[in-house]
């Protein structure tokens, strides 16, 4: 494999000119750590079910406002980790040489990319600090992120069908994303949006 350049989108802590981080199957990313680590719990420590159990009777289900909030992060997070899962299963059975989505860094091909993805994360108010651009000396895959199976209720079968779709690659370039592994330096600071 030929070294090859990346753009990617900072969003959590700031990185720095030189730094090398280095992704392999045994390095978690924060997709994982958001999706497979976090635990949904109200002020009184009760989780999802401790909630829906405890307030379940006969006359259906009175949750108040916290309680509430509790159960939809954790229906969110849970249908988004079911998703992950799904199409983990999936490379790992029929799309080895692809770099994980759960041990990767997400990147763009192309500046442009990268600032579209700005705008996305803008409109979620996720905070951007910077645009990086990286060297790249590992695997990559170019996917399109609106393949991806959807967070719905369809059958595991059909959410199946939906990873391999992803799987095959950009074809429609709706949401390009590049996920990229192996050594990986940056080599630039294109854009600080901390800086006034």
């Amino acid at each position: 494999m030929n070294p090859f350049y990346a753009y990617h989108i900072v969003t959590r802590q700031k990185m720095h000119l030189g730094q090398v981080i280095h992704f392999d199957e045994n390095q978690k990313n924060t997709l994982y750590r958001f999706f497979f680590e976090r635990e949904q719990l109200n002020t009184k420590g009760e989780d999802f079910f401790k909630i829906i159990y405890g307030q379940y009777s006969t006359e259906g289900l009175s949750l108040n406002k916290e309680d509430a909030d509790v159960a939809v992060r954790y229906t969110d997070q849970t249908i988004r980790a079911i998703r992950e899962t799904i199409v983990e299963m999936v490379r790992l059975q029929e799309f080895q040489e692809y770099p994980s989505r759960l041990s990767c860094l997400y990147a763009s091909k192309t500046y442009d990319e990268a600032l579209k993805w700005k705008e996305i994360f803008d409109s979620y108010n996720r905070k951007v600090l910077q645009i990086v651009k990286l060297k790249v000396d590992g695997a990559s895959f170019e996917g399109d992120g609106s393949l991806l199976p959807k967070e719905d209720g369809v059958p595991f079968a059909q959410k199946i069908e939906q990873a391999r779709t992803y799987w095959k690659g950009n074809v429609q370039n709706e949401l390009p994303e590049l996920l990229i592994n192996g050594n990986i330096e940056v080599v630039e600071i294109i854009k600080d949006f901390t800086q006034s």
